[in-house]
């Protein structure tokens, strides 16, 4: 039976070994195909066009093959099903200016499903053929307490604690008190999601876990993690947006195979990591990579700069029914909004990197979400807005305001996030519904509640979003509320 695009064979490496000609580049042949160095949590789209990339590109550039991943899947079993059966190959679809380019990437080796194989997770977390694990889980996969450290009062955690792995943190514990067990090799664990100070906190949150466990048993753990476990920071940054069947069908063109886990990127990519590791690394930095002795400068500006941009356009494009962020920046009121926003909100809380300037920055970023060929969805972009927006705009908002600033365009973008939880459609008439693991308690908090001072006072109590602080700020409170009565009636505040 004929597959998409006249292809009639799913990619394997069977099927890349039959392959006659093609317009895709292809993998290094694999020596040996269990030779894992890395296991990464959270394989979905973003690692395997991003680090998968990287440490593919960097075992090229020197000949070493031992840096293969081990792929484990967090919330369902549909990127295993993809992969499996493709030998744990898959595509990346450039989409840039010209015509769309594809590779086939190699450098994922296993893959399995977290919730149903946690006794494989935990044999590879504790191989000491593992010196790398990597995590891609998002803001909403670190389960943490409005404080900061790890939420104790969360279900999954509690239940993580007497002994399941459902969350990340749990997993990544059970593995590594596996490890000090069998062999006590040192390993390093690096977070590639978008948070502040990402290996601290993900060391803290490690660390608070194993303080929650009965002693000895926790003490025991916590200070075998803090001698043998090093937390390197680092900043990642690749727009990813979803797959579509045309995407799909596009890619079995070029490649003459069909391929179920295809991802799609623009040609743009950075990974900025501290070089603080503990069992060695990949050669990232022979792939393109930065490594430095302090990421906290590049993460700002990307945090603070691109993804605070992003929500924004992400929150106003969806009010205004555009289905892309580049339908967004194409819309002169909302492209003026967020160049005011870089320039007058975000450039001003920055110490720029070596070599980097915010200005030339921000208009690559805007440049960036103008491609019109990667079709990043608004709402794509929006969701989880409750864990996004105390790491990429109220660090902003509440800098600005310390120093009598008014910081208009980034208030404006935690306006348009609350005119997006209250509207009941867009401006073409469509449901606005986002995803966010908050929501029920969003909806809850808001209670039905139409008039903007009340939306914005009631949404300013949830702690879990807005500390105390920046929620008793009037100045704050007042611009909110004017924002919001405006979004709500229909106009882009000027």
């Amino acid at each position: 039976m004929a597959a998409r695009g006249g292809a009639v064979t799913r990619l394997s490496l069977a099927a890349l070994g039959g392959l006659g000609s093609t317009r895709a580049t292809l993998p290094p042949s694999r020596s040996r195909d269990d030779q894992v160095g890395i296991v990464h949590l959270g394989i979905g789209a973003f690692h395997r066009a991003h680090q998968a990339v990287f440490t593919e590109d960097a075992a090229v550039a020197t000949g070493e093959d031992g840096w293969g991943i081990c792929g484990a899947t967090q919330r369902s079993a549909a990127v295993l099903e993809q992969l499996r059966p493709q030998d744990c190959l898959y595509s990346v679809l450039e989409r840039g200016v010209g015509e769309p380019t594809l590779r086939v990437v190699g450098q994922v080796r296993d893959v399995l499903f977290a919730a149903e194989e946690p006794e494989r997770l935990r044999s590879r977390l504790a191989d000491p053929a593992t010196r790398v694990v990597t995590l891609t889980v998002t803001e909403k996969g670190y389960r943490r307490a409005p404080a900061g450290g790890l939420d104790l009062g969360d279900p999954t955690v509690k239940a993580d604690l007497a002994g399941d792995a459902g969350t990340a943190v749990g997993q990544l514990v059970w593995g590594l008190e596996a490890r000090a067990r069998a062999s006590g090799a040192p390993v390093s664990v690096l977070s590639c999601d978008n948070l502040t100070d990402n290996g601290h906190v993900l060391q803290h949150l490690v660390l608070d876990f194993c303080n929650a466990l009965p002693s000895p048993r926790g003490d025991r753990l916590a200070s075998w993690v803090e001698e043998h476990v090093s937390f390197p920071c680092s900043m990642v940054d690749r727009i990813v947006p979803s797959t579509t069947e045309a995407d799909r069908v596009e890619a079995a063109a070029l490649l003459g195979l069909t391929d179920e886990a295809l991802v799609v990127a623009e040609p743009f990519r950075q990974w900025v990591v501290q070089d603080r590791f503990a069992a060695g690394r990949p050669a990232w930095e022979r792939a393109g990579a930065d490594l430095v002795e302090d990421v906290r400068p590049y993460e700002a500006l990307k945090l603070r700069m691109l993804n605070g941009t992003h929500s924004l356009l992400a929150y106003l494009g969806a009010l205004r029914g555009h289905d892309t962020i580049a339908e967004a920046v194409a819309d002169d009121e909302l492209a003026s909004a967020a160049t005011s926003y870089l320039s007058e909100d975000a450039a001003p809380t920055l110490e720029a990197p070596p070599g980097q300037d915010p200005a030339a920055y921000g208009k690559q970023v805007l440049d960036r979400f103008a491609n019109p060929a990667l079709r990043h969805r608004t709402r794509q972009v929006g969701m989880d807005g409750s864990q996004k927006l105390p790491v990429r705009l109220l660090p902003t908002i509440a800098e600005r305001l310390a120093v009598g600033a008014e910081p208009r365009w980034a208030t404006l973008a935690v306006a348009a996030w609350m005119t997006c939880l209250v509207a009941d459609s867009d401006a073409r008439g469509r449901p606005l519904a986002l995803e966010d693991p908050l929501a029920d308690q969003l909806r809850a908090a808001v209670g039905g509640a139409s008039d903007p001072a009340a939306v914005v006072d009631r949404l300013l109590g949830v702690r879990e979003v807005f500390d105390a602080d920046l929620a008793g700020s009037e100045v704050f409170r007042t611009m909110l509320t004017e924002d919001v009565a405006m979004l709500l009636a229909g106009r882009v505040p000027r």
